[in-house]
């Protein structure tokens, strides 16, 4: 049995431009084996200015250049955040991260309700990448009403000027260096909310990870060491002088490293706990600073 058809519009670059063959860009992403070719022909389609463009970016969708990378921006917690080769690409799974932290900034300016003087609600987003999380944190407070004051560091030059993009809305602070060591000694014991989405894959597991994150991402965003929790150590020895009393300090681990992981904090005076959330598939550990 035979069905008639009526042919669809063609389809056509961002802007206008002459008709593409959508298909082709399907076939050719299905190809270089995109799960999901469907959808990234889509974005494809909508970000090129040109059929030039689109080709050229199709071309490196193919080779296996990240489709953030392509674009040129990842979609997070409903936001879209600029984002250039090199950057650690924030991950849909970090949400919970997010989410876990908003409820407990919540909980600290609950606190000061009635207060004659209310202080700014000082976030900090160590190895922020694109610094989508702390971005995503001051929204939601703001939008709260809550006045944040946010500061972030990376180590790698092409994050932070990403994160000084992204975060100029927000204004932010964005610190390039190692860690806690960039930032003004007048923060010290003044961060209520300290998220550090440190690098955890244990260094002989990155060969294991997929092409388009160990060949792409920098190495330093992905390395956590031989166990994976070098840098978590770092933060959760130095997080205690920069904390305020009752501050948090979140971190995103595997679910495998997640109880070492909070030994870790527990052993440098912080109250540890592991929150999970199996629908994100993610485990992240919650440290609090006494009061």
């Amino acid at each position: 049995m035979t069905f008639d058809r009526v042919a669809p519009e063609p389809a056509t670059t961002g802007r206008g431009a002459a008709p593409v063959d959508r298909d082709g860009v399907v076939r050719r992403l299905r190809a270089a084996g995109c799960v999901f070719a469907e959808d990234e022909a889509e974005l494809l389609l909508s970000n090129a200015d040109t059929a030039a463009d689109l080709d050229a970016t199709v071309a490196r969708r193919v080779a296996g250049e990240p489709l953030e990378y392509v674009l040129g921006w990842a979609e997070f917690a409903g936001r879209r955040f600029a984002i250039e080769p090199g950057v650690f690409v924030p991950r849909h799974r970090t949400e919970f991260l997010v989410k876990q932290a908003v409820a407990l900034a919540r909980d600290i300016a609950g606190g000061w309700a009635g207060r004659p003087s209310v202080p700014s609600m000082v976030v900090l987003d160590l190895c922020c990448g694109s610094g989508a999380i702390g971005a995503a944190v001051t929204a939601a407070l703001s939008g709260d009403g809550t006045d944040v004051d946010l500061y972030a560091t990376d180590i790698e030059p092409a994050a932070v000027r990403c994160a000084r993009r992204n975060l100029a809305e927000v204004s932010g602070h964005v610190f390039h260096g190692d860690l806690f060591e960039p930032l003004p000694v007048t923060l010290r014991s003044r961060v209520r909310i300290l998220a550090a989405n440190v690098p955890y894959v244990p260094t002989a597991a990155i060969a294991l990870m997929p092409p388009e994150a160990r060949d792409h991402e920098a190495r330093v965003t992905l390395d956590g060491g031989s166990d994976g929790l070098a840098v978590l150590r770092r933060v959760a020895a130095t997080a205690p002088q920069w904390l305020a009393p009752g501050g948090h300090l979140l971190v995103e681990t595997s679910e495998r490293q997640a109880a070492e992981a909070a030994d870790v904090m527990s052993g440098h005076g912080l109250a540890a706990r592991i929150a999970t959330s199996e629908e994100a598939a993610s485990t992240v550990v919650i440290a609090t600073a006494s009061r």
